[in-house]
């Protein structure tokens, strides 16, 4: 469950770019935007957080992998969502002095999309991964299990290493021209 919080950064954010009629603001549109897509960016992390409290609890540890493993616990298309939503709050977030902040319009197209992912986070997993047993090697019934072959033959059935015969070295590296 999405903590009140994440909640409260994503209302914060909308507040920073939609200021109320009559409200005076010293700061101007591209700093608002920058701390709204720094909130926004924060509430997402933190309905991560709590979707992977409810999976498993050392996935809140991992900062980018939490988001490139989604896919395996939601669909698809919610994982790439998240992706997209989050680099893109990321990037608005950092300061670079060749670029223009971004625009308020641009970081209030994405509060919608971090809305969404709260609610569908706050969800819970929808295809949990299956988490099999390693595979083991097949045994036919009546055979024992195979035994290593002798030194310098290869057992029946298997594919030899590739690389000079044995008993042969390999050619040195050729060395740079005249």
């Amino acid at each position: 469950m999405t903590d009140d919080t994440a909640r409260a950064d994503v209302a914060a954010a909308q507040s920073l770019l939609r200021p109320s009629a009559g409200t005076m603001t010293s700061l101007g549109p591209g700093v608002r935007a920058r701390a709204a897509a720094l909130l926004l960016r924060r509430a997402l992390e933190r309905g991560l957080d709590d979707f992977w409290r409810g999976v498993t609890p050392g996935m809140t540890r991992t900062n980018k992998h939490r988001i490139l493993c989604l896919g395996a616990y939601t669909d698809r298309e919610t994982a790439r969502l998240c992706y997209l939503t989050w680099s893109a709050l990321s990037t608005a977030c950092h300061y670079r002095t060749q670029e223009t902040p971004p625009a308020p319009s641009e970081i209030q197209g994405r509060l919608p999309a971090v809305v969404a992912l709260l609610e569908t986070l706050d969800e819970g997993p929808t295809a949990p991964y299956p988490v099999t047993a390693p595979p083991s090697p097949p045994q036919q019934a009546g055979r024992p299990a195979a035994t290593p072959a002798a030194p310098g033959r290869q057992p029946s059935g298997t594919v030899p290493k590739p690389g000079p015969p044995p008993g042969r070295w390999a050619a040195p590296p050729v060395v740079g021209g005249p």
